[in-house]
């Protein structure tokens, strides 16, 4: 078997799938006696393993038994016994990588390897997949087999209560989305008693459809936020305005970057709408910020593509899954210019309280492991920004499936036409058909198209999921036509119906290229299963929205030499390699925006780390007043740095000042005299005498429960309050950092630089502010001696 898989694996992976082959065979040759367990005998074996992982013996000698444990468990629990290649895969997953495995290579059941093996160590494993629905449905199986072999098992969702949550978290493994496990951590550190925690440490993660969660949602951050006050007025003036604004008059829409300016034109329609005279002034920065989201809701949001208006309230869309993102708002006043564009109630907006890229949150785990599809195209990618190599599985029957070339249109008129006469004709003869679409409009205009020729179909987009999964499973019935938008129902294994492989198989239709080659790799994928027959093809027009982004003027230059039959079909070569240019310069651009707003999120990562680790000093100390009284000697010595500047000369210091403010936070200084003092080290010695003095009347205090929870309540607090601001005034810098470019400024550097300047400032504040605070709680609390000290 081992040689034959060989083919299909490229050269420089032979060395990992020789190890691969060297463990499954003493997994294949443990198989027999594993048979011949009681289920107790069985079950015996995970306290046996686990006992002998916390003596010192490595993962690596114990994955043969643990491998063959969970095939054993799988076959008597299931009904499904591991195969070979299956193995192969969970070994893969095991050691921290990628393993891509195609559609029906069961994919879901390879999870239950590595999860096992990875319990054992005790300290967790978060099963990560890309829905709700699918969480559930591998905690109710793959969960049954790790129960029966004595792991305990939990399920993560939104409904979940804290208690409950954190009853999730400490099984050894949990199920759940992506996105919950990263707000319950950015909640985690909202938290003021560690009591409201509900995770543990990041140990192991394996994420179902890595591509999905990694690549595709990686362009949009997870946040929190708070609700704040909004002004509708100024929605509506600005939506009203944007209308009236023309493309390379008043604006300019770089489609590839995606990113909108106003030209000088606009700024002077602005200007003068509002009667100022220079809108970039400090004070009007709010309106050019209310213009701008005005103009890209205009320019880059689109109705029934990029959300939906359902009972009077704007639903975004996942271009990726063409699902309802359901309980997701765009921040930063966006999602209310959507809503003054089409003029409906202003909803309240939501205020940044925290944030990460889902890059960021799942780079914090130890290790980090996955299996897809598709992924062998954003392989450097993977490599670069988590350390993963993505590993090829071959299939356990060889595929049978036919791609067909595309098929190229000079109108998207045309290719629609010929989309529901190719259905038509499958229909006839009772082969089901998948049309594969980008959005819910052009699915809408799919079916349209299909109404005119009378073929009967299933609709299945972000306007209709609640049959998702039952619809999906049902494409492979005979004389099925089913229209659906990218990967819905991913995760969801499509069965032939009877006599449909005589008839070729599934039929995948894609009506458009996708933004990237493994979105549409992924469509052809739900054809041709575990060696079942299958066709693909694509129609494309050179109307389609990404030829048209990327290659508008190509296409222009072209169109003379263009070879085009009766059914509006291109002939030319040209017009195929223009296309996949195209193709190449999205997946080129998506790449570099990801790597831009990461190393942008890197700087905020930073940040982040050093407040949510202060914060955790702050819960977790016993003695939180100790932390408080680094900050008043840190403080204290810049307050003695700012009124002691050495651009000064020591007769124009203000030291009657700085006695005055420093005594509010040491309050023993008053018994010192620095009047005539003309050195700065002499004053930093003096207010160090101080604070000894200052922390022996303090010391009783360290006893008191109550001045504890003070001290720990004014740090948070202050803590938070700033870190808010911070975030703000980040996104403030970054709205605006790209026009800095004009100024021969590199935005980056600049970004990281300026952001560096507000964290510092704002670290500061947090001392002073928190040490004032405190100070006055504590003043009533200790007895100052008067008299003045000689300095001397």
């Amino acid at each position: 078997m081992f040689s034959a898989v060989k083919k299909f694996i490229p050269d420089h992976q032979q060395k990992q799938i020789k190890k691969f082959e060297k463990i499954t065979q003493t997994v294949n040759e443990l198989e027999s006696s594993y048979q011949n367990y009681t289920d107790e005998q069985l079950q015996e074996v995970t306290s046996h393993l686990k006992e002998r992982v916390q003596n010192g013996e490595s993962l690596e000698a114990i994955t043969p038994e643990a491998f063959a444990a969970v095939r054993e468990a799988a076959t008597r629990i299931l009904g499904m016994r591991l195969y070979d290649v299956q193995l192969f895969g969970g070994l893969a997953i095991s050691q921290g990588d990628v393993a891509e495995m195609g559609t029906g290579e069961g994919k879901t059941l390879v999870a239950s390897l590595p999860s096992y093996l990875r319990a054992l160590e005790g300290k967790g494993v978060h099963v990560i997949t890309v829905n709700d629905y699918l969480a559930k449905r591998d905690f109710e199986t793959i969960g049954k087999v790790h129960e029966f072999l004595g792991l305990t098992v939990g399920l993560n969702h939104s409904q979940l209560s804290p208690e409950d949550k954190a009853k999730a978290y400490q099984a050894d493994i949990t199920y759940g989305v992506g996105n919950e496990f990263g707000f319950d951590y950015l909640r985690d550190n909202m938290a003021t008693t560690h009591a409201e925690r509900v995770q543990r440490p990041f140990h192991f993660a394996i994420i179902d459809e890595i591509d999905s969660v990694l690549i595709d949602e990686a362009k949009t951050p997870l946040v929190i936020a708070g609700k704040t006050t909004v002004h509708p007025n100024l929605y509506y003036v600005c939506a009203r305005m944007a209308r009236s604004f023309q493309e390379d008059k008043d604006y300019t829409f770089d489609r590839i970057a995606r990113s909108v300016n106003l030209t000088d034109k606009g700024i002077t329609k602005v200007e003068r709408a509002f009667g100022i005279d220079n809108l970039y002034d400090l004070d009007h920065h709010v309106l050019h910020h209310f213009v701008l989201q005005a103009l890209r809701a205009k320019a880059m949001f689109h109705k029934d593509v990029d959300y939906i208006v359902d009972e009077d309230t704007i639903k975004l869309v996942d271009m990726f899954t063409g699902r309802i993102m359901e309980g997701r708002s765009l921040g930063e006043g966006l999602h209310q210019a959507i809503e003054a564009k089409e003029d409906l109630e202003i909803t309240q907006e939501n205020k940044t309280q925290a944030t990460i890229t889902v890059q960021n949150y799942f780079r914090m785990y130890p290790t980090l492991s996955g299996m897809t599809g598709t992924a062998k195209t954003e392989e450097e990618e993977l490599q670069q920004l988590y350390g993963m190599d993505v590993i090829q599985i071959p299939s356990n029957k060889e595929r049978i499936r036919v791609d067909h070339g595309d098929i190229i249109f000079l109108t998207s008129a045309g290719k629609y036409s010929a989309v529901a006469k190719k259905v038509k004709s499958l229909h006839a003869k009772g082969q089901p058909v998948i049309v594969g679409t980008s959005s819910i409009i052009q699915s809408e205009t799919v079916a349209s198209y299909l109404d005119e020729v009378e073929v009967p179909y299933e609709l299945l987009n972000a306007k209709s999921v609640e049959n998702e999964v039952q619809l999906i499973s049902l494409a492979g019935q005979k004389g099925q036509v089913t229209i659906a938008t990218n990967m819905a129902g991913r995760g969801t294994d499509i069965m032939l119906g009877e006599s449909v492989a005589e008839l070729g198989g599934l039929f995948i239709l894609g009506t458009e290229r996708h933004e990237s080659r493994r979105i549409d790799n992924q469509l052809k994928g739900r054809a041709g299963r575990q060696g079942d027959p299958g066709e693909t093809q694509f129609y494309i027009s050179l109307e389609d929205d990404m030829v048209q982004r990327f290659a508008r003027e190509d296409i222009e230059e072209l169109s003379p030499k263009l070879s085009v039959d009766n059914d509006g079909v291109i002939s030319n070569e040209e017009a195929k390699i223009l296309i996949d240019k195209s193709q190449d310069m999205s997946e080129q651009g998506n790449f570099s925006i990801r790597e831009y707003n990461l190393k942008l999120d890197n700087v905020i990562y930073d940040q982040r780390k050093v407040v949510y680790e202060w914060r955790d000093k702050v819960i977790t100390s016993e003695d939180p007043l100790s932390l408080w009284i680094e900050s008043l000697t840190s403080s204290s010595k810049h307050l003695v740095d700012e009124h002691t500047s050495q651009d000064e000369v020591p007769e124009n210091w203000d030291l009657d000042q700085l006695k005055e403010t420093l005594t509010m936070l040491i309050p023993t200084l008053s018994n010192y005299e620095i009047k005539n003092i003309e050195e700065a080290k002499d004053l930093q010695d003096i207010r160090l005498r101080a604070l000894n003095d200052y922390l022996v009347l303090l010391e009783p205090l360290h006893e008191k429960s109550g001045v504890q929870a003070q001290a720990r309540k004014v740090l948070l607090n202050v803590i938070d309050s700033y870190w808010l601001k911070q975030l703000e005034d980040m996104a403030k810098l970054k709205e605006g950092i790209n026009l800095r470019s004009y100024g021969q400024e590199d935005p980056l550097r600049t970004y990281n630089k300026e952001g560096y300047e507000l964290f510092t400032q704002m670290y500061s504040s947090i001392e002073h502010d928190a040490t004032t605070y405190l100070a006055r709680i504590l003043r009533p609390l200790t007895q100052v001696t008067k008299g003045v000290k000689n300095h001397a």
